[in-house]
């Protein structure tokens, strides 16, 4: 008997640390075969070159699909687009997948998810269901769930969304957040260990800040610079930058806090990509994330770390108590920050709100044991149960 083939496609440093651990499951199993495609940031000089931390860690990437031109404009973004479904077209075409796993809401993904639609290979698709109003990403995650077959979200909200969206109920599983697993499974750096690696003392209070364009919005840098001054109001704080997505002016955010953290060395670090185990380990000791990242959102409180959440790109999406929101308005940070660092942290349940680390056994036992063949889809006007 065959193996069923499982495509994973993985086109930023985020995806593939919430992909890890499904890919591990799978290229475990004796009746899988996980098969791997790299794109995106993943293939750039720019942002890393973190393809090769996918092969470190024990996977064969399959295809490598280049897809990014050297511009951050809305021209530059969608012919990267085009080029990208040209290449998963030759790629899909080489592998034959029985399955392919897109998570969340990027373009590198929208482009997977048209060339495989085409080709009539069955999607999974992870994170969908959620909201975020400053982003085009939020678009694209309702299209991809619409050309999906599958679908694992990561709370009973979300699932009841993707119902609504005309997606039957018996193929929209609950599964909680893919991040979450990595926090109970990894075993993060000690404080010693992590300064080490970032060659920086981490004397508190300690700030990680990812701060990405806000798409839809007429700025798409808004709220860098607001937080870059209202950061000179806390001098004496080490501050740890990663560097923003190949959205839209990502490159602009880039060169304000380039030329930020250069004024104060010893006290601010830039990095193209701290990877999964550096980042959550600084989430955990830091004293507040700061920006505009879902990380802030979803692993940040299980971290039991308070969140300063900027401007509009994650407006929609769920949020507990520990995240505290504010325009991109130099007054109203330096409070949001305040008030973070004030925050104390209780009962587990209102923080921990995307599922208990068990999210890739879930999608695993799914995509090895669902019916392929006849994968035909209808739209659900049912009731939401």
């Amino acid at each position: 008997m065959d193996k069923r083939k499982i495509c994973v496609v993985t086109g930023t440093r985020a995806e593939y640390g919430l992909l890890y651990w499904l890919m591990k499951e799978i290229q475990s199993d004796p009746d899988l075969e996980l098969q791997i495609i790299a794109t995106g940031m993943h293939l750039s000089p720019e942002f890393g070159l973190t393809y090769k931390q996918i092969e470190e860690d024990g996977f064969v990437i399959n295809e490598k699909v280049e897809m990014l031109l050297s511009s951050d404009t809305p021209i530059g973004i969608a012919k990267s687009l085009g080029l990208g479904t040209i290449g998963f077209a030759d790629s899909l075409n080489r592998l034959k997948p029985d399955i392919l796993v897109l998570l969340g809401d990027r373009f590198e993904i929208l482009a997977a998810a048209q060339a495989a639609m085409i080709a009539r290979i069955p999607i999974a698709h992870i994170h969908g269901g959620e909201v975020t109003y400053g982003a085009y990403d939020d678009a694209i995650r309702h299209a991809v769930t619409k050309m999906s077959y599958l679908h694992f979200v990561t709370t009973e909200e979300h699932r009841k969304r993707v119902i609504r969206l005309g997606e039957y109920p018996n193929r929209v599983y609950n599964v909680g957040a893919p991040g979450i697993e990595n926090i109970m499974k990894l075993q993060l750096l000690s404080k010693k260990q992590l300064e080490e690696s970032l060659g920086i003392y981490l004397e508190e209070p300690i700030f990680l800040i990812t701060h990405h364009p806000t798409t839809l919005s007429t700025n798409p840098i808004e709220g860098i610079e607001e937080l870059l001054e209202a950061l000179n109001n806390f001098n004496n704080a080490t501050m740890i930058f990663t560097k923003a997505n190949a959205d839209d002016n990502g490159r602009k955010i880039n060169n304000l806090i380039g030329s930020y953290v250069s004024q104060k060395p010893d006290k601010r670090k830039f990095f193209d990509s701290l990877g999964q185990l550096r980042y959550l380990s600084l989430l955990k000791y830091a004293n507040v994330i700061i920006g505009n990242s879902s990380s802030g959102l979803i692993e940040a409180p299980y971290l039991e770390t308070p969140t300063v959440n900027i401007g509009s790109r994650q407006k929609g999406r769920i949020r507990p108590n520990s995240v505290f929101d504010c325009n991109p308005d130099v007054k109203e940070i330096t409070e949001a920050i305040i008030k973070a660092l004030n925050y104390e942290f209780k009962e587990d349940s209102e923080y921990k709100i995307f599922g208990n680390g068990e999210t890739s056994q879930q999608i695993l036992k799914v995509l090895k044991n669902i019916d392929i063949k006849s994968m035909t889809k209808e739209f659900y006007d049912g009731e939401i149960i």
